[in-house]
């Protein structure tokens, strides 16, 4: 007999059946009194079980209708090629990207002059509180909360670049801009986290409980140092990460 508390087993039970599919994505799972009858536990036990799988964000809960297991539309985005200018793009990366994988981009922005935080100014190598360009785009796949991006640009770089400065999108995408002023990005150094939402990123991504986010820092170098610094946080349940590095035509032969 399992030592587990019986709450915990009904939650096992039912992770076991979300995972084989015999509850998919979207579908309602059978009513409390149901689960009650089929586990021989009390209401209080069934709902313990449940408020676990929605704490693990594998269902969620609505007033009079009961629970329903989760939608995972996956969006995967390639890292290596994101911004990159070797690859052909129509726009910026996002909207590309999002395009070429047969899905609607769509983003909002805000342009705001404010001190770099503590840790922006460390990437950028400017003192602490140095003005800096925030540009904050809030971005949807299909019409869903995709992520949240926070580039700080330093103040030396909007001088020489000042459509940084101006308010709404730049087509071309500003790593293209910044490369036509001759301010080439060579490289960049990537921080990947995971952490629980705060309660503005839930609200804007539209995060359930149980679901944490992803933070992508990437840190932009030209030949001489830091031109940008760019938080990007992803919902932690429609998004998957990927990067090629080295050569890779083997992975695409068929056996």
């Amino acid at each position: 007999m399992s030592k587990q508390p019986k709450y915990r087993q009904l939650a096992d039970a039912l992770r076991r059946e979300i995972d084989n599919g015999t509850h998919p994505p979207g579908s309602r799972l059978p009513s409390e009194s149901e689960l009650s009858a089929r586990f021989d536990a009390s209401r209080n036990t069934v709902r313990s079980g449940l408020s676990l799988l929605v704490a693990q964000g594998l269902i969620t809960s609505s007033q009079g209708l009961g629970y329903e297991v989760a939608k995972h539309e996956v969006f995967e985005l390639n890292a290596s090629r994101f911004e990159n200018l070797e690859f052909p793009q129509s726009g910026d990366a996002y909207s590309t990207d999002v395009t070429n994988a047969g899905r609607r981009p769509h983003q909002t922005f805000r342009v705001e002059m404010l001190p770099a935080p503590n840790d922006v100014a460390e990437r950028l190598k400017v003192s602490a509180g140095t003005t800096a360009v925030l540009r904050f785009c809030h971005r949807y796949v299909d019409d869903v909360p995709w992520s949240t991006q926070a580039t700080y640009y330093p103040s030396w770089l909007v001088d020489a670049s000042p459509r940084l400065a101006e308010p709404g999108d730049i087509e071309e995408g500003t790593t293209r801009y910044l490369a036509s002023r001759g301010i080439e990005q060579v490289g960049y150094f990537d921080e990947i986290a995971a952490r629980m939402p705060t309660p503005e990123e839930a609200r804007l991504l539209e995060i359930g409980a149980g679901v944490p986010v992803m933070l992508w820092t990437r840190t932009g170098y030209s030949a001489d140092r830091p031109i940008r610094c760019t938080i990007t946080t992803f919902r932690g349940d429609l998004n998957r990460m990927n990067y090629e590095i080295g050569e890779l035509s083997a992975r695409n032969e068929t056996a």
